[in-house]
């Protein structure tokens, strides 16, 4: 191959992409070889620890020798001692152990203490904004050693280039590759403020809408988002021409609130609204079929504890009577 060509280098060296690789895989077994022997001073009693013949013990640590090039003890028929550059060598050794005993008894701690760590969450910006911000308080409250971090993006999340540890999604998942716990099922809701309703009258029916002013909302991909109804044996797609476009639902609300039309917006936000008198909802013979929202992750494999307390507390405290219309 060109790169084998290209990398020469004198026998027993790592070339091209295996420079990482290499050295670590063929020094592994030779450098705890020769750890036991520095310990044991014996490479019989290092063969007795290793649960290996002393041979074997000999050969690896002479092929570790062989790969750097060096020393590492002094042998006699009675004695084994470590040179100077194997006493260099153990000491480097010796750090590097300590830190991978760290690192485990790290992992071990997260496991056994209480949860804590960074925390990345992703949602759709009004999902976010109405139903997970509100519950970030209560939940930090009681895990105090997680570190939350929320972002609200309304374009599809990507788990592993995003680091995201949990993300929120609604509708048909079409990743098969992600854990999805539903949470809860709306709808989307048409609705106008009781003022729009007194000037401009009400819509009976979908084919209504063209006579109306009607506020669109831009989807993540730039698109405007049709509306739908379910008729009597189907889903009726309408994309009504519009007096005003957001690709925020919130703008959008604030408009239908005002009186400046009227919108299809999700339940969760129009609610209290709607039992308050502040918005009226439009066709409720038409509503369409309801969207389940759910919570994702990437794995229930050694899932961290950090992830696996948020989802049950936001499972346990979403305010599913925020999802519930007050006319159902």
């Amino acid at each position: 191959m060109q790169d084998d060509q290209q990398d020469g280098g004198r026998e027993g060296q790592p070339r091209g992409g295996d420079a990482f690789l290499r050295p670590v895989a063929a020094s592994y077994t030779g450098i705890m070889a020769f750890m036991a022997v520095a310990s044991e001073g014996s490479f019989a009693k290092a063969g007795d620890r290793l649960g290996i013949g002393r041979s074997a013990v000999s050969r690896n640590v002479q092929k570790l020798e062989a790969y750097l090039g060096t020393r590492l003890f002094l042998r006699s028929t009675r004695l084994t001692r470590l040179t100077s550059e194997g006493q260099r060598f153990l000491d480097n050794c010796q750090q590097g152990v300590t830190h991978i005993q760290q690192a485990i008894d790290d992992m071990l701690e997260l496991r056994r203490g209480p949860p804590r760590g960074p925390l990345r969450i992703v949602s759709s910006v009004a999902f976010g904004r109405a139903m997970v911000a509100p519950l970030l308080d209560p939940f930090q409250r009681r895990y105090p050693g997680i570190v939350l971090d929320l972002r609200l993006d309304d374009d599809c999340a990507d788990f592993v280039a995003q680091r995201i540890d949990v993300c929120f999604r609604h509708g048909r998942l079409e990743d098969s590759s992600i854990i999805a716990r539903q949470l809860v099922s709306t709808r989307m809701v048409l609705c106008a403020a009781p003022a729009y309703v007194a000037q401009f009258g009400m819509p009976q029916s979908p084919d209504e809408l063209a006579e109306h002013r009607c506020i669109n909302a831009r989807g993540a991909n730039g698109r405007l988002v049709e509306w739908e109804f379910r008729m009597v044996d189907r889903i009726h797609r309408v994309l009504p021409e519009a007096s005003l476009v957001f690709n925020d639902s919130g703008l959008a609300l604030d408009a239908v609130l005002d009186g400046r039309g009227m919108a299809q917006l999700p339940c969760y936000q129009v609610a209290d609204h709607i039992a308050s008198g502040h918005l009226k909802v439009v066709m409720a013979d038409y509503l369409p079929d309801p969207v389940v929202h759910y919570i994702c992750y990437p794995s229930r494999q050694h899932l961290p504890a950090r992830i696996r307390v948020f989802i049950d507390f936001i499972a346990e405290h979403i305010p599913r009577a925020a999802f519930q219309l007050p006319i159902e």
